[in-house]
């Protein structure tokens, strides 16, 4: 097939399913990519006996490797313990929005794992191959989900690490999964149902150059808002980073046996990789045009979220991605439902208009494998876009009731003429969801949250 002489059979592979898995040939590699003329799969691999470490990079085909705008390889004899990353190349300018370049070694959309790393350590993406195939072989003893009614349901919002390393707390694993199951006893002296996790896909901490002006320290990017995959759990969240996922299965066992449901904050408007001026790690260096809204005539990136950059989600690629995370974390990792960040960006166009009827909103409510979840949507984005009240017709959709959190605080605040408002909150908000046949539990009645002042202030 290929000229080049390799420790391992190469075969065409198939282009389903995308990422890396395991199949009855071998190793299937499949990765999505219309405007790319050159791909190269990069490969490093550890060798058993001395633990060398040898880079190897496979070109693909497009006569034998490519399937419509999948590219796809079987590697077969090759040993497990291996990083693996795309090298792609294709038009970049202006006029068509393209993004390739010759040099980062990009992330796999679809992978399940990186190269795992303790808080802090430096992130790799980019630079080394950094996807992992990893084999799922955790012990669920049979786990079932606590399955609480949203309209039972008290959510605790919590950040892993700064939660479990604050120094008044009692937990015997500071800043990582393990630690949260510690806190089970306190949590059910809350009365809590379930807790709701900041971002625990896989983010650089180090993104931000921004120091501590006492200090001088360089600061963290310590709530994970900048996504630089939707599938890879962050392993430095992790006691042990190399075996973080089932840590992480470890700990949503624990609390749905407490009867404590996982809710996952779930960052799919934007990425990590920014503006123009940011890294290209993965989606940008992919597909630039497809995973991103773009301006139609200035070809610049769109920045309904606030961060640089706004994801594409109603082209058909990018919904499918998401459906297939959302998917991941239910199938495998066992969690019970999600809230989504500026979920208003979910209801754009690809021209960044607001659509009455969002296939991606629509597509995540009536999927077959999500439909007992819970799905809690931040109805607005950062562009203005404010939708709680009407982000959905359907009551499956939940909603972060900013108008609560308004009403309560003005009135707490002492502000005139805010009685009414208040008991209009406090029976439900039939202002908002009556008109559209849902019920006051499609209100979830916050007054704080990671956004802004704390409970204490």
């Amino acid at each position: 097939m290929h000229k080049v002489n390799f420790p391992f059979q190469l075969s065409r592979g198939t282009p389903l399913p995308l990422g890396a898995s395991v199949q009855e040939q071998g190793i299937n590699f499949a990765v999505f990519s219309r405007s790319a003329i050159n791909v190269t799969l990069i490969l490093e691999i550890k060798l058993p006996v001395t633990g060398e470490i040898k880079l190897h990079e496979i070109p693909l085909s497009h006569e034998q490797n490519r399937t419509g705008d999948i590219w796809h390889i079987c590697l077969s004899e090759i040993h497990l313990d291996f990083y693996y990353g795309y090298r792609m190349t294709g038009e970049e300018d202006n006029t068509s929005g393209q993004a390739h370049t010759l040099q980062p070694i990009l992330l796999d959309p679809y992978s399940q794992a990186l190269r795992p790393r303790a808080w802090g350590e430096r992130c790799q993406a980019g630079r080394r191959p950094c996807c992992r195939l990893l084999h799922h072989d955790f012990d669920w003893q049979d786990d079932l989900p606590p399955k609480t009614p949203l309209k039972d349901s008290i959510i605790y919002e919590l950040h892993v690490r700064g939660y479990t390393k604050n120094p008044s707390g009692t937990s015997r694993h500071p800043g990582t999964y393990r630690g949260l199951i510690d806190k089970i006893p306190y949590f059910k002296t809350l009365g809590i149902t379930a807790v709701e996790l900041l971002p625990v896909t896989e983010f650089d901490e180090n993104d931000t150059t921004v120091s501590n002006p006492e200090t001088g320290v360089s600061l963290k990017n310590f709530w994970g808002y900048s996504p630089i995959s939707f599938f890879a759990l962050k392993s430095g969240y992790a006691a042990d980073p190399e075996n973080h996922i089932n840590e992480f299965k470890a700990m949503v066992r624990a609390l749905h046996q407490a009867g404590i449901e996982v809710i996952l904050d779930m960052v799919y408007n934007h990425s990590g990789e920014g503006g123009y001026n940011g890294i290209t790690s993965s989606f940008r260096g992919i597909d630039n045009t497809v995973y991103y809204l773009l301006d139609p005539v200035t070809r610049e990136y769109l920045n309904f979220s606030g961060c640089g950059n706004t994801m594409n989600c109603n082209h058909p690629v990018v919904r499918e991605m998401i459906r297939d995370s959302l998917r991941y974390w239910v199938m495998e990792m066992h969690v019970d439902g999600f809230r989504f960040d500026l979920a208003s960006i979910l209801g754009r166009d690809m021209t960044g208009q607001v659509l009455a009827n969002p296939p991606m909103i629509e597509m995540i409510a009536e999927d077959p494998i999500l439909r007992d979840i819970k799905i809690i949507a931040e109805a607005w984005d950062a562009a203005g876009l404010y939708q709680v009240g009407s982000f959905s017709t359907d009551r499956r959709w939940a909603e972060w009731n900013g108008r609560f959190r308004d009403d309560v605080r003005a009135f707490m605040a002492g502000h005139d003429n805010t009685v009414s408002a208040l008991a209009t909150r406090i029976a439900g908000s039939s202002d908002l969801y009556q008109v559209s046949g849902r019920h006051p539990c499609n209100s979830i009645n916050f007054i704080t949250s990671h956004d802004g002042f704390t409970l204490a202030d």
